[in-house]
């Protein structure tokens, strides 16, 4: 029996990729390893947004030296620091057989199955990005639907265009078939993904139309997600299929990054801050209720204390019950790595705290005040506490532990009293449908 470990790093579209590996491997026979020392090969898909993700993966990849000592096992490296550092990494990471760029994950079964073989394989590598059939992983309840790959956008900071490529959108034919699938397969939450994921555009068809046609092939689906939109790209078409569509949930992720204009200009936004707070307040005034995530960046080269400021009374004037808060960390080949203004990693790291204590106050607040009324929850999992009790998720993606009157499991959509706030997870009690 050949066994196989997949480790996951950074985004959710890699999640989706390592998900429709595992797939290929477990319909090719092979076993899933519970650890890298049970396998015959072992994954590392990888990140390179930010060094921090790098570093954790240099020291994975230490780990695995005493192991290869011990055992016969092909080590692969995908993900996005095979396309940065390609074939040099050997140099430090002798450890490694594979490495293999993302547009040729999906050739990784076969370069794996040769090794098991003690043959050494040579393929050509893709141009082009390919979309696996299906990223369903057995027995999940909520599942990613990658429909486009790669940005055109070249925001300063980021390092994705370079890794990824060009955007390349998925067809829509295939898009259905899965999203038809999924249905019947009982999942109840998708999430639309892509880089820059409502610059969707498919022979003529855009995003908001590709989104009308998933809701209509929706029966067991009960939310539509999509991450991550760019504010740029955000149409009033859009808004229009978030306000009537039922499926779409009402909980939208609007990176905003900075709240000053002339940091979002060195930072090649695209937009400014009184665009970004003018589309958010037509989103709240045609969906009434909706709530917001958002992606916020403090330290970029040249920021000022008035400039980070504008950033704190932009969230104050927003109102977001999730936020995804980091400083500027220096990406080698990024414009915003040789910009002047670079700023001390001591006052990066005073900012990014003060914003994190807003933010957590601020939703605080916010969520005290939706701690109240009959929601529907997706049940996820039991409570480790409580035997008579769930944890469950409500369409603006929070978290509810709470009381069962009823025999119910995981995945079943239920209506649940919330009664009051504790930290950041409401506390409520399942009340029985009529």
């Amino acid at each position: 029996m050949r066994y196989f470990f997949i480790e996951t790093y950074g985004c959710q579209m890699n999640t989706a990729e390592s998900d429709a590996l595992e797939a290929l491997f477990l319909g090719s026979g092979w076993k899933k390893a519970d650890k890298p020392e049970e396998c015959n090969v072992a994954i590392i898909n990888t990140c390179s947004v930010r060094q921090s993700a790098e570093n954790r993966i240099w020291g994975r990849l230490g780990s695995y030296t005493p192991i290869k000592r011990q055992k016969k096992m092909t080590l692969i490296l995908t993900g996005c620091m095979a396309d940065r550092l390609g074939e040099d990494i050997k140099k430090d990471a002798p450890q490694l057989d594979y490495v293999v760029p993302v547009n040729d994950k999906l050739k990784i079964l076969q370069i794996a199955e040769a090794a098991c073989e003690d043959e050494e394989i040579e393929f050509v590598h893709n141009k082009d990005y390919d979309f696996a059939l299906s990223y369903y992983k057995e027995g999940e309840f909520s599942s990613f639907v990658p429909i486009m790959n790669g940005c055109n956008n070249f925001c300063s900071y980021c390092i994705v265009p370079y890794v990824r490529g060009r955007e390349v959108s998925r067809n829509p034919k295939q898009i259905i078939e899965e999203v038809k699938f999924l249905d019947s397969k009982g999942v109840r939450e998708i999430t639309l993904l892509g880089q820059n994921v409502n610059s969707y555009s498919f022979e003529g068809l855009r995003f908001p139309q590709l989104l009308r046609e998933v809701c209509k092939q929706c029966k067991n689906i009960k939310w539509i997600r999509f991450e991550s939109p760019h504010p740029k790209d955000f149409s009033d078409e859009l808004i229009e299929v978030i306000a009537q569509e039922e499926r779409v949930a009402k909980h939208i992720h609007v990176p905003m990054q900075s709240g000053s204009t002339r940091v979002l200009r060195d930072m090649n936004r695209r937009y400014t801050s009184e665009q970004y707070l003018a589309l958010i307040e037509k989103i709240k005034t045609r969906v009434p209720g909706i709530t917001f995530a958002v992606d916020v960046m403090v330290g970029f080269p040249g920021e000022t204390e008035e400039e980070f400021q504008e950033t704190i009374k932009a969230m104050d004037t927003v109102g977001y019950i999730e936020a995804y808060m980091y400083y500027w960390n220096p990406r080698k080949g990024t414009r915003a790595c040789d910009m002047d203004g670079q700023l001390p990693e001591k006052e990066k790291q005073q900012r990014l705290q003060s914003l994190i204590d807003f933010q957590l106050k601020k939703a605080a607040s916010l969520k005290e005040q939706r701690a109240s009324g009959v929601q529907e929850v997706l049940c996820l999992y039991p409570s480790r506490d409580n035997t008579h009790q769930m944890l469950g998720r409500n369409e603006h993606n929070e978290m509810v532990v709470f009381d069962i009157c009823t025999d119910i499991k995981p995945g079943d959509m239920l209506n649940v009293e919330f009664l009051y706030l504790n930290g950041n997870t409401y506390v409520g009690r399942q009340v029985k449908n009529v």
